[in-house]
């Protein structure tokens, strides 16, 4: 069957070359963008059409294309998808358009503002919510004293944190901020390293080091770093601490257990704020222990006050091979939920 349909401006052909044993309609969708400006174009296209071919890898579509003429070739809501993604990068390629954008594009962020999202105060004047998951965790982070964000890697957890992070010392809401996590392996055996506490937990908190010189800038952190703005501590420092008037940040929390995650979240005071981030797939506990994350959601779902935000692949921020990924393993079934494969931890050289 062929018909033709008008949807938003573009003509459409559908057919389906199957009895109803398969429902999946394509859709070819022809578009001319107007006026005709072949820099826009090349913006559009990207260097030999690098990012057409980003959209059809995210996609799984088909864009063929004759000077301002294109045409998008897949599944129904896709290649829609597809043509206004197009359109909405040639309303924007007045200038050169880099392959983050394409990226963030694919994932939702069409350039328009979220509502009800909080602004954060950081380096970043970009800095916003990609998918609506992240505006709810912004959200959380912003109206609950305790926030969990749980998901697989590239969602943005770990980095969003930290922006609120800094958005809060730099309002002077909290007077610093304090960076955790478990000093777990991930499947292999480092042994002791040299230095002094923070030589030896450094390379554990990278991710979060990468997040602060992103957002403050190299200098400023340093700076913060001298005046004890910022604080770098091992989980296992923690216990007989108070934290007030401190953004407190757990990270990788399903390395915890279920011991360490109850004695980090009593370990909250007055004016503080707490974020734990963690992703349940990637467990690297001895085997068979609970992790404290997990036990976490079972036990404090219903306590008033600490909000529980669930990522998913649709969330990943980064290469879109990364969704696929994610959901590819999901799939098999093969990302531990508790303990799979994994060692026990090296104690570090302070812990004698």
């Amino acid at each position: 069957m062929h018909g033709i349909e008008e949807n938003r401006g573009f003509t459409a052909s559908t057919h389906r070359s199957k009895p109803p044993t398969n429902w999946i309609i394509h859709l070819i969708v022809r578009h001319t963008f107007t006026p005709h400006n072949n820099t826009r174009l090349s913006h559009l296209c990207g260097p030999l059409d690098a990012h057409l071919r980003t959209i059809e890898a995210g996609l799984q579509v088909s864009i063929a294309h004759r000077h301002e003429q294109f045409k998008v070739d897949g599944p129904k809501a896709v290649a829609m998808r597809a043509m206004e993604i197009l359109q909405a990068i040639y309303e924007r390629a007045d200038r050169p358009i880099s392959p983050d954008m394409v990226q963030l594009m694919l994932v939702g962020d069409n350039g328009g503002e979220e509502a009800h999202v909080p602004s954060l105060q950081t380096r970043r004047a970009d800095l916003k919510a990609r998918t609506p998951v992240q505006a709810a965790y912004l959200e959380s982070m912003a109206t609950h004293d305790i926030s969990f964000g749980i998901g697989p890697a590239g969602t943005g957890k770990t980095y969003l944190a930290v922006a609120c992070a800094v958005d809060a010392l730099e309002r002077a809401s909290v007077q610093r901020i304090v960076l955790t996590r478990p000093a777990v392996e991930a499947g292999e055996r480092l042994g002791f390293l040299p230095g002094d506490l923070s030589q030896k937990v450094d390379p554990y908190l990278r991710p979060l080091y990468d997040a602060l010189y992103d957002l403050m800038g190299y200098d400023k952190v340093q700076k913060a770093f001298e005046r004890n703005a910022i604080e770098i501590a091992p989980l296992a420092f923690m216990r007989g601490r108070t934290l007030n008037n401190a953004f407190v940040i757990l990270d990788e929390a399903q390395n915890t257990s279920t011991e360490q995650m109850k004695m980090f979240l009593t370990r909250i005071g007055f004016g503080a704020k707490a974020v734990v981030t963690g992703d349940v797939s990637q467990i690297d506990l001895p085997k068979g222990q609970l992790s404290g994350l997990i036990d976490a959601e079972r036990v404090l779902k219903r306590v008033k006050g600490i909000a529980f935000t669930r990522f998913s692949s649709a969330d990943v921020v980064r290469h879109p091979l990364v969704a696929r990924i994610v959901d590819a393993y999901e799939a098999q079934g093969s990302a531990p939920l508790r303990a799979g494969i994994s060692t026990r931890r090296k104690p570090l050289a302070s812990d004698d």
